[in-house]
């Protein structure tokens, strides 16, 4: 596998892309490819800056074996878009404001997460002004798609 930078954007960076950063560094490292695969995360708006990720996005991924309480929320910048190689907005706003924000350059690196893991061009929901039963069907779908993920990296290209 050839070495790869991903970072997952969300809103605000403290639900949905902090979990999947955390899911799929576990993945990588369990299979082997911590050393060739980074992952990062960031959100679109600055309101969550230097913040921990949401309490339930901490417990999900606790009860499934990450430890995700030391990631920082933080806002993606121009830099990001020239330094990851393939960034996944969770849903169709995140990748139209991404779309926005890239340059002729890096436009090519923006897609929607669900559609690069899964093939579907559905959004994942955010689960903020939901309960923690959300939060654990979240775990499940970004997972999921975290394992489709990495097992498309790994096909020669």
């Amino acid at each position: 596998m050839k070495p790869v930078r991903i970072l997952f954007v969300c809103l605000g960076n403290i639900c949905r892309s902090p979990l999947a950063e955390g899911i799929m560094r576990q993945l990588t490292r369990r299979n082997g490819y911590g050393d060739v695969v980074s992952v990062d995360s960031a959100g679109m708006g600055a309101w969550h800056i230097g913040h921990p990720p949401d309490r339930r996005s901490i417990a999900v991924a606790r009860a499934h074996g990450i430890d995700i309480s030391g990631l920082r929320g933080r806002q993606i910048d121009a830099a990001d878009l020239a330094a990851f190689d393939l960034i996944l907005g969770m849903d169709r706003r995140n990748v139209a404001e991404l779309r926005r924000l890239a340059s002729p350059e890096t436009f090519h690196k923006v897609h929607l997460f669900m559609n690069v893991a899964a093939g579907r061009n559905d959004d994942v929901p955010d689960p903020y002004y939901e309960t923690a039963d959300a939060f654990e069907a979240l775990y499940q779908m970004l997972e999921a798609g975290c394992s489709s993920l990495l097992a498309k990296l790994k096909r020669p290209s």
